[in-house]
């Protein structure tokens, strides 16, 4: 029956590691370059992208404006523009007004209801952070 240590022992004890002479260079030497780009290191010249789009190549420079708009494809929705129902709620859901600091009944963290109640006592200073600048007031009679 054969041992993990076995395996171990199975392994050449004169085996050097990685030797530098080992390595394959892709890149010539910069001395050995015919081109003279004014840098030390040819990796630190960089790539720089064309300056212009790949799709453009496969037609002629000269396109109409027809040509170009009817080579756009439309958005795809999955929601009909005609739906009364949309994603976005309409005006009568959103409050004209921001609302300030909202503090609950009573100041206490306990949450037994269905809906959260809180009543608005004002801007704190006019540095409202996001969540409080997204909650609007929504009046009974709206």
């Amino acid at each position: 029956m054969s041992t993990p240590n076995d395996a171990i022992d199975g392994i050449d004890d004169d085996y050097d590691g990685y030797d530098e002479e080992d390595r394959v260079e892709d890149q010539i030497p910069q001395e050995d370059s015919l081109l003279d780009r004014g840098v030390d290191d040819l990796l630190d010249e960089g790539y720089s992208p064309p300056d212009r789009p790949y799709a453009r190549d496969r037609y002629d420079e000269h396109e109409t404006l027809d040509e170009l708009l009817a080579a756009e494809e439309p958005d795809i929705s999955l929601d009909d523009p005609d739906d009364p129902e949309s994603e976005f709620p309409e005006d009568a859901e959103i409050g004209r007004r921001r609302a300030g600091r909202l503090v609950a009944a009573g100041g206490d963290l306990t949450d037994n209801e269905d809906e959260l109640l809180a009543w608005d006592v004002g801007i704190d200073g006019g540095a409202a952070s996001a969540e409080e600048a997204a909650i609007h007031v929504i009046d009974d009679d709206e």
